[in-house]
């Protein structure tokens, strides 16, 4: 079946005017469908809603990052970051491309306020971590791979894609069908299996008031030396800093993210590039389930695939409320 896909490109635009033109007419050229939203003023909630119903019809996410952080939204978040988080959340294949050397662009397209400068980098450490990404340093070096890492993807990684009704006879429909049915089948299988826990308890826990050490690494703004950081936390700690954003049922690298971010800011403060110990948490990740404030299964993404997911439970959102919530001062 002659399929199409549709692929978002997002990027600042200003600056990758030039790179963006090589990419979409690359898409093209590959029949396929390019979206990209960032060259339109992005500036209230009413259009950020329609970005992501753009994001939500796409097959694939690009991603092309250059010196620029791009402008903030009323959150203080790049709409470029945004529009990763997003598709991240919603389980869309990311293929990213970072210039290899930002530091060295010209004025005209990069960011001189040290606090842009700053969301960039962890941008792109963001990016970077969980996944392989693509280092360019000329916009005639997009093209090749562009299609390379597009190639790869499609094959490993099929999204549903777009067709033609007319080029869609009733036996391939079947056909399709039937076997989406049978991946259907094998990922029950697959969940059950990973319900099915051990019947035995687990004793001396450790409660909300012990301390975790968590540690990672950390780079300055554009050194190329690595830092490493540690922090003591107590469990509920941890538990109150991610609370709130497991109410979105957010996907496991957001989660590390949101811990990494709040722990590591307790000790250093003018770090750019960043990360948290893996084992740590993965840790993190056992102790809150079993203490019941947590779970995390697979489920389906939007696009049809798997991905880790966190759910707070019923103990959980208890907690939560006592750990967050504002007390009346006294008068």
């Amino acid at each position: 079946m002659d399929k199409r896909y549709q692929v978002f490109v997002s990027s600042t635009y200003a600056d990758l005017k030039d790179e963006r033109q090589k990419v979409l007419q690359t898409l093209m050229e590959m029949d396929c469908i390019p979206s990209g939203m960032e060259m339109f003023p992005a500036s209230d909630e009413e259009q950020w809603e329609f970005i992501k119903k753009v994001i939500d019809d796409c097959d694939y996410y690009l991603l092309i990052i250059g010196g620029r952080y791009g402008s903030l939204s009323s959150d203080g978040i790049s709409y470029t970051e945004k529009e990763y988080q997003y598709a991240v959340e919603k389980g869309i294949k990311v293929i990213a491309f970072l210039h290899e050397s930002p530091e060295d662009l010209s004025v005209s397209k990069t960011d001189i306020d040290p606090e842009l400068m700053a969301k960039l980098s962890e941008f792109r450490s963001q990016v970077s971590s969980g996944r392989l990404v693509k280092f360019w340093t000329h916009a005639n070096e997009l093209p090749g791979l562009v299609a390379l890492s597009l190639t790869k993807t499609i094959k490993t990684y099929p999204a549903v894609g777009w067709v033609r009704a007319n080029n869609q006879t009733s036996s391939e429909s079947l056909s399709e069908i039937n076997e989406l049915r049978k991946q259907n089948d094998k990922l029950n299988k697959d969940l059950a299996e990973l319900s099915i826990k051990p019947k035995s308890s687990i004793d001396n826990l450790a409660d909300y008031t012990e301390v975790i050490k968590l540690s990672g690494s950390y780079k300055k703004q554009w050194q190329g030396s690595t830092y490493q950081w540690s922090e003591e936390m107590t469990w509920q700690d941890v538990f109150s800093c991610i609370a709130p954003y497991l109410l979105e049922n957010p996907s496991d690298g957001s989660v590390k993210i949101t811990i990494k971010k709040n722990a590591i800011k307790r000790t250093v403060s003018d770090y750019l590039e960043s990360d948290i110990d893996d084992q740590i948490f993965q840790t993190i990740k056992i102790q809150l389930m079993a203490l019941g404030l947590v779970d995390v299964a697979y489920s389906k993404t939007t696009k049809g695939g798997m991905m880790l997911f966190w759910r707070i439970t019923e103990a959980g959102k208890d907690l939560m409320l006592k750990l967050r919530t504002v007390r009346k001062t006294n008068t």
